[in-house]
C-alpha cells in the first residue's frame, strides 16, 4: 500500500490520491478452434474491445475496473478469446466533481492498463499462439471523447 499523494496545495483540506490495491477480478482464455486452428496459416483478424467501470466502495474509496477482450479469428473461425477484468481500489480524498471524474475515468485506467496488457499477452502466449501485444492507449483522449459525446447527447435534452 502506498501513502496518499497530495494533489492540491494550499487548500484547507488537501486532496490526496493513493492506489490501495490492484487485482485480477476475472481472467479467461478460450481456444475453441484448437487443435485445427494450429494447422492454418496464421493471418488473424483481431478485434479488441474494452470498457471501464467505477464503483464507489466507501466515502473516499473507489473500485475502477478495466475490462479488455481480444478475439482473434482465422478465415472466419475463432482462434482464441482472451478476456481480462483487472481492478484497483483507489483512495481519493478532497477531490470532487469533474476532477474526480477525470481521475477515475482516465488516470486510474492508465494505471491498470499495463497489468491488463501483460495478462493478455501471457494468456495468448500460454495458449501457444504468437505473442499479442496491445498497443498503448491514451485514456485521457478516450475520456475526453466520451465526455464530449455525453455532453452533446445531453445538450439537446437541455434545450427542450
Amino acid at each position: 500500500m502506498s501513502e496518499p499523494t497530495p494533489i492540491a496545495e494550499g487548500t484547507a483540506k488537501k486532496a490526496q490520491f493513493a492506489v490501495q490495491r490492484l487485482y485480477a477480478k476475472d481472467v479467461s482464455f478460450e481456444a475453441p478452434g484448437a487443435p485445427a486452428i494450429f494447422t492454418q496459416q496464421w493471418e488473424p483478424e483481431t478485434n479488441v474491445q474494452f470498457s471501464s467501470n467505477v464503483e464507489k466502495v466507501s466515502e473516499n474509496q473507489y473500485e475502477v475496473t478495466l475490462q479488455l477482450t481480444v478475439n482473434a479469428s482465422v478465415k472466419g473461425k475463432t482462434a482464441y478469446i482472451a478476456e481480462v477484468k483487472f481492478a484497483g481500489i483507489f483512495l481519493a480524498e478532497g477531490v470532487e466533481g469533474p476532477a474526480l471524474e477525470h481521475l477515475m475515468g482516465a488516470h486510474c485506467p492508465t494505471i491498470l492498463f499495463p497489468y491488463v496488457r501483460e495478462l493478455i499477452s501471457d494468456l495468448v502466449t500460454r495458449g501457444t499462439f504468437p505473442q499479442f501485444l496491445l498497443q498503448p492507449m491514451n485514456f485521457d483522449a478516450i475520456y475526453a471523447e466520451a465526455k464530449r459525446r455525453r455532453d452533446e447527447a445531453a445538450a439537446p435534452a437541455a434545450t427542450h
